[in-house]
């Protein structure tokens, strides 16, 4: 295997999404057809070459070596709510059939806490009126002051986390400690601290956070998040594994992590099933390279993805847009650790 058989292999495709996301309404990915099976590259276009080289990694991983053997047949899966208007919730979720744990966007630019409140309550309200106790997860996105995200929590709480409500480890330690002090019992989740970090442990040596997010395609991998999950798990970390907004392809390295994630028994000897993962997005897209993935009671089958013909070449991006990532996955390549034939 070498950069020109991975081109020759590679499709770059376009994917419309249902709602605005990450401030695009179009996702772009480079697929890699390999003797494995499929991988993915698609860092977001903030990435430089060093740092997408992780997401290049993972991608050669899945299509040239395969996935771990896993250990479960379906992984329970969170729904996840852009930050749209509180009205506009219920119809959101009808995407997650089954689905009580929930991600809900907030600290959006341009809108306000009262604005994140409300979209967390029309949440709330609906799982509650299916008669299931809710589990609700915020993500802010580095959007909060640490005195913005404490006053955030007392007021959008119950919660099962907050997912990098501010930017540097250091003001997750601070939330940390300021939510333990007042008594708010809010766990604090990191995500953008563990994958755009060279020390991904600095988070559990801060004890910045409770539950760490992994995401395969920014770490580098499956077999790279199984590394680090375990690891974390053992400095007292809860561990969620996410999807980087990707397609249908990049969903299957998710959903062969946790499937691989070791089993862990409680106190009665039975399996404790890994955290509702965030590998649902799949619903954020109108189009994508397989046939949407059901969700059946809250669980998605654990499978790999192999894209549709007609579907490649009903969303391939235009020529200028292939020749663009087919550069940025040259520059990428620059920094992935040699590969063995």
């Amino acid at each position: 295997m070498n950069l020109d058989d991975v081109l020759d292999r590679a499709h770059v495709v376009q994917l419309p999404m249902a709602v605005k996301f990450r401030g695009v309404t179009r996702r772009e990915a480079l697929l890699i057809d390999g003797p494995k099976g499929w991988g993915e590259f698609a860092p977001f276009l903030e990435y430089g070459p060093e740092e997408s080289a992780h997401w290049l990694q993972a991608g050669v991983e899945a299509a040239y070596q395969g996935f771990p053997a896993p250990l479960r047949d379906t992984v329970e899966v969170n729904g996840t709510i852009p930050a749209v208007p509180a009205e506009q919730v219920p119809e959101v979720m009808q995407r997650y059939p089954g689905c009580t744990t929930f991600k809900i966007k907030v600290a959006e630019k341009g809108q306000t806490l009262d604005d994140d409140i409300a979209r967390v309550a029309a949440v709330r309200e609906h799982v509650a009126a299916t008669g299931a106790m809710p589990v609700l997860r915020v993500d802010a996105n580095c959007g909060w002051t640490v005195d913005q995200a404490v006053a955030a929590a007392q007021r959008l709480m119950p919660l099962d986390y907050m997912e990098q409500p501010c930017q540097t480890a250091e003001e997750l330690a601070e939330v940390r400690t300021q939510l333990m002090r007042r008594g708010i019992f809010v766990r604090v989740a990191a995500d953008e601290s563990i994958r755009k970090v060279e020390d991904p442990f600095r988070v559990a040596e801060l004890k910045a956070a409770d539950v760490a997010v992994v995401k395969p395609a920014p770490l580098g991998g499956v077999r790279r998040v199984l590394s680090i999950a375990s690891e974390l798990r053992a400095r007292h970390m809860d561990i969620t594994v996410a999807s980087a907004l990707d397609t249908s392809v990049g969903i299957s390295m998710g959903l062969a992590a946790v499937a691989a994630l070791p089993k862990i028994a409680d106190d009665e000897d039975i399996d404790v099933a890994p955290a509702a993962a965030g590998l649902a997005t799949g619903s954020l897209f109108l189009e994508d390279v397989t046939a949407p993935r059901e969700i059946v009671d809250g669980h998605l089958k654990v499978d790999a993805a192999v894209p549709e013909p007609d579907r490649l070449a009903a969303l391939a991006a235009p020529a200028d847009r292939r020749d663009w990532w087919f550069e940025r996955l040259r520059q990428a390549w620059e920094f992935v650790p040699a590969q063995e034939d």
